[in-house]
């Protein structure tokens, strides 16, 4: 197992490399950069700009200003925010928090609720039940996740039942510690439901798919036939139909900073998303390529922490690929 964990990190090297060097080239290609804002305000001389390029190494060729940053962002040394005049990492570390608070917990919802409302349509082939989780499905992964936003945001406001923007109330500090863990929850609501009412479609249907496809393999014909009872019949169905579920694990992770970032402009909470936009929109060159970086290695740790949980429910896999 040591030696497949030392592979793939290997492997990772070229996707983080060539990622990351991408997005730097990208964004010196666009035309201006932050500093060339700072030329519209006239109470900054040209000589003071100049030695602002100088600090930050933007006077150098593109190739030379790649590599120094690559250099530094080994050791998680992400360079000097222009805008916020702080250190890249911290930012990161202050909104990354919510980010992961909002994206987990909404992976959670989803991923609890997909396996037994797929398994029971697929049990249930053809019947009511069925037939409606179908529809749930179609419907809401019709859906665009910033127009349901939209929709829960206007519930909100007409109703007051929950608040709108923000992770906590003004009066948060004079709360109990369970006081505020229900504050943020409260808060929480509106950008996880979002999500994971959508996340839950898709992945709704993909279980009943793959638990449909299990029971008419012959294995589990053989065991109906001698018959098996019904909760060793599940049993067997569930860890077959986990596989392609499982997979989709690495990805689940990646979207914790990407998947949300729309959600959290919207319905403006405090996270990754948010930091992402001001950065982008600012042209922020050291910011945008922290939270690329960090995207990326999450990624990376993301599938490989599907791969290893892949090979730990199915024997088959983890012969295959640690016997390499």
């Amino acid at each position: 197992m040591l030696k497949f964990v030392l592979i793939r990190l290997l492997q990772a090297i070229p996707t983080i490399l060539g990622v990351t060097f991408i997005s730097f080239l990208i964004i010196k290609l666009a035309p201006g950069d932050f500093l060339d804002q700072l030329k519209l305000n006239p109470q900054i001389s040209p000589e003071t700009i100049e030695r602002l390029k100088r600090l930050y190494g933007l006077d150098q060729p593109t190739l030379v200003q790649y590599f120094k940053w690559l250099k530094s962002a080994v050791f998680f040394d992400l360079g000097y925010s222009f805008q916020y005049h702080t250190p890249v990492v911290e930012l990161i570390a202050e909104r990354i928090p919510n980010t992961l608070l909002l994206s987990v917990s909404s992976a959670l919802i989803s991923w609890v609720l997909a396996v037994p409302l797929g398994m029971i349509a697929a049990f249930k082939e053809g019947s009511k039940v069925d037939k409606a989780i179908q529809a749930y499905a179609y419907s809401f992964m019709s859906i665009p996740s910033f127009f349901l936003a939209f929709i829960f945001l206007f519930i909100a406001s007409r109703t007051g039942w929950f608040p709108i923007g923000g992770i906590q109330s003004p009066d948060f500090e004079n709360l109990s510690l369970l006081g505020k863990v229900l504050d943020i929850l409260h808060h929480l609501f509106i950008p996880a439901m979002t999500l994971a009412l959508v996340s839950l479609a898709g992945l709704t249907r993909l279980v009943r798919s793959a638990v449909i496809e299990a029971l008419k393999s012959p294995m589990i014909v053989m065991l109906r036939a001698k018959g098996v009872p019904q909760r060793v019949v599940v049993k067997h169905v569930f860890k077959n139909a986990m596989n392609p579920f499982t997979t989709l694990l690495g990805y689940e992770v990646a979207s914790l900073i990407s998947g949300a970032a729309l959600i959290e402009i919207i319905t403006g909470w405090p996270g990754m998303g948010m930091l992402m936009l001001d950065a982008v929109l600012s042209q922020d060159l050291f910011l945008v390529m922290g939270g690329l970086y960090i995207g990326t290695i999450m990624l990376i740790v993301g599938n490989l922490l599907a791969d290893l949980l892949l090979a730990w429910i199915d024997p088959r896999v983890r012969e295959r690929e640690f016997a390499k």
